[in-house]
């Protein structure tokens, strides 16, 4: 792999958890839409919650639950026990892990460890790659791609579109001609599939019948309502201009899937549903909107952070159990079920 200095994107990983964890990054005036929704409650279930069968499957491997926790770190010292102990729980819990970008990692090998730990600790759940689209466009072949895959033993690799982000970032890199052109590359040539992702913008339904029409099988829409990734880069620009007006840009999650979905009906793939994901309630309706699997990042870095293990722990057992009884008001006997649930729109309590 090139050896150039990394240590900008190494400052800057760090300083992205940092930011995180301790401002209010979330949407202002947007949110996910999935409080205007709910489950219709079913009276009659006709099952028993104790069969209620929450497991389904994610490249190739069987998950106990329809849950990932995405993409986030890697690629600074820090980062190697975040890493460590969220493998480690998901391997505990059967659900899958992406990690963060790995671009430091095609930089320097300094920090190689802090992605390649969680195959270490998590040997048999799926784990993705992550890699930008600016390194992407400017890739000639997919050999650096590949070095990612091994690295981390991946099971499939995540390219993440982050026009807004490069747009806000003080360093960003707004060079996004031949993203497309790259992802094509590497869907044809990788032997792994290619996620394609969003990070908090969300994607369109046009964007994703152009991923699917070059061979993209995996799509994380990353809806918009959580954590704004251009509130983060906002608050990391300091002395450059704040534009903050376009803290609020993206599309809304359930928007997103509802899209997504639509597309998927046509023409199948898996849909992951991701961006502002707060509890099991949240996903049993991306679920029933349409998706195969949920994503969370921030509210489990958030646990891991305040608890260790035993605090992220807590939240997967609330969520699980969320998501149990969900599936049990509605009569929605397995994840399959779940997806033919019959949703409200514009609930309200009167």
């Amino acid at each position: 792999m090139p050896q150039r200095s990394s240590q900008p994107t190494v400052s800057r990983k760090r300083e992205h958890i940092e930011v995180v964890l301790s401002k209010n990054v979330g949407f202002r005036g947007k949110t996910t839409g999935l409080g205007s929704i709910e489950l219709q409650h079913n009276a009659l279930p006709e099952i028993n919650l104790a069969d209620v069968d929450t497991s389904t499957v994610f490249l190739g491997k069987q998950l106990k639950y329809p849950l990932l926790v995405s993409s986030m770190t890697g690629g600074y010292s820090e980062a190697l026990r975040i890493n460590r102990t969220l493998a480690e729980v998901c391997q505990e819990y059967g659900i899958a892990m992406g990690v963060g970008s790995q671009r430091q990692a095609l930089e320097s090998s300094k920090y190689h460890r802090t992605f390649s730990i969680a195959r270490k600790s998590a040997p048999s759940i799926p784990i993705f790659g992550n890699i930008g689209a600016v390194e992407v466009a400017s890739m000639k072949d997919e050999s650096p791609a590949l070095k990612l895959v091994e690295l981390i033993q991946a099971d499939a690799l995540a390219i993440h579109l982050n026009p807004l982000q490069e747009f806000l970032q003080p360093e960003g890199n707004t060079s996004f001609r031949g993203v497309f052109a790259g992802i094509e590359r590497l869907v044809k040539r990788l032997p792994v599939p290619v996620i394609v992702k969003e990070i908090g913008a969300g994607l369109s339904g046009k964007v994703i019948r152009t991923l699917w029409n070059i061979g993209v099988r995996y799509i994380d829409v990353a809806g918009a309502g959580g954590t704004s990734w251009a509130g983060v880069e906002v608050l990391r620009r300091k002395k450059v201009e704040p534009l903050t007006a376009f803290w609020d840009w993206g599309i809304p999650t359930v928007r997103a899937i509802r899209e997504a979905a639509q597309y998927k009906a046509e023409a199948p793939y898996t849909l992951i549903a991701s961006g502002g994901i707060t509890s099991g309630l949240d996903v049993a309706k991306c679920i029933a909107l349409g998706a195969d699997i949920v994503g969370v990042a921030r509210p489990a870095l958030q646990a891991l952070s305040k608890n260790g293990k035993k605090g992220l722990r807590k939240l997967l057992d609330r969520w699980i159990l969320e998501l149990r009884g969900a599936m049990f008001l509605t009569g929605s006997i397995d994840i399959s079920s779940l997806q033919k649930a019959t949703l409200m729109h514009g609930v309200s309590s009167g």
